[in-house]
């Protein structure tokens, strides 16, 4: 007796082939982007070593404090930043190796953010009279980064152990978040941008005051790094919003007789 089975596979090719113009505005964006997230970290090691003395422990609060924002730049900035970007720079990978690698740049962001908040408070109440707390915009908005990285990875994996589980069962449920995830991940890397810009703005007024207006080296290495962080948070917004960048593998539906 004849039946009718459905059998269902996916593949990874786009529907309409993308031509050379495609192609080269995807690799620009998207070179432009992985050199921006690696600058900002490399600039922020820069200014530190070279403009505030390098690192210290509890010993030298001053020096400590230097822990803060490489750390937080390493792992808002990089390590996320690539997380993100993940779902469009390996489009050629299989989806479950994708959301692997993307948990694992969010989990190497964890230490890095805890690490830099302890930092900062360890050397703000170890300093020589202690510097308040949670007073500053910065910290504020930092804050609320932390709150919605954290959510966000709590999310995400819990979406990827249940589609281990049970993948076939969990499509819908996992499928509704999709959208809820990405758009809360985008906000929180803007937001770990615009912590970022207020930190840097608000250290080089403490560490140089009027002297800031001179135009010292310091200053010179300081805007750049704001710049590139403003850059990239235009370059990461654009690929991020092109629909024709996002990951796709689309469902095949044939019918055979047996």
């Amino acid at each position: 007796m004849a039946k009718n089975k459905m059998h269902t596979h996916r593949h990874y090719e786009e529907e309409n082939q993308w031509g050379c113009g495609s192609w080269l505005e995807y690799a620009l964006v998207m070179i432009l982007a992985c050199i921006l997230l690696l600058a900002s970290l490399a600039l922020t090691l820069y200014w530190v070593i070279k403009h505030r003395g390098g690192f210290a422990w509890r010993d030298d609060p001053i020096k400590q404090f230097n822990f803060h924002p490489v750390l937080m730049v390493a792992g808002f900035i990089t390590f996320s930043g690539f997380s993100v970007l993940l779902y469009r720079i390996c489009r050629c990978c299989r989806r479950i190796y994708v959301k692997l690698l993307h948990t694992v740049f969010h989990a190497l962001a964890i230490p890095c953010v805890a690490v830099g908040f302890l930092t900062v408070l360890d050397s703000h109440n170890l300093a020589q009279p202690p510097i308040p707390n949670f007073y500053s915009l910065h910290s504020w908005i930092g804050l609320v980064t932390m709150g919605l990285f954290a959510i966000q990875f709590v999310v995400g994996f819990f979406s990827f152990l249940i589609l281990l589980c049970c993948e076939g069962a969990t499509a819908g449920f996992r499928a509704s978040l999709v959208p809820i995830h990405a758009s809360f991940g985008l906000t929180t890397f803007m937001l770990a941008i615009a912590a970022c810009l207020t930190g840097l703005t608000e250290k080089v007024f403490f560490s140089l005051s009027s002297y800031y207006t001179t135009f010292p080296p310091e200053g010179y290495v300081v805007n750049t790094l704001g710049m590139v962080l403003v850059a990239l948070a235009i370059v990461t917004g654009y690929i991020l919003q092109r629909e024709e960048f996002r990951f796709r593998a689309h469902i095949l539906i044939r019918s055979g007789d047996l």
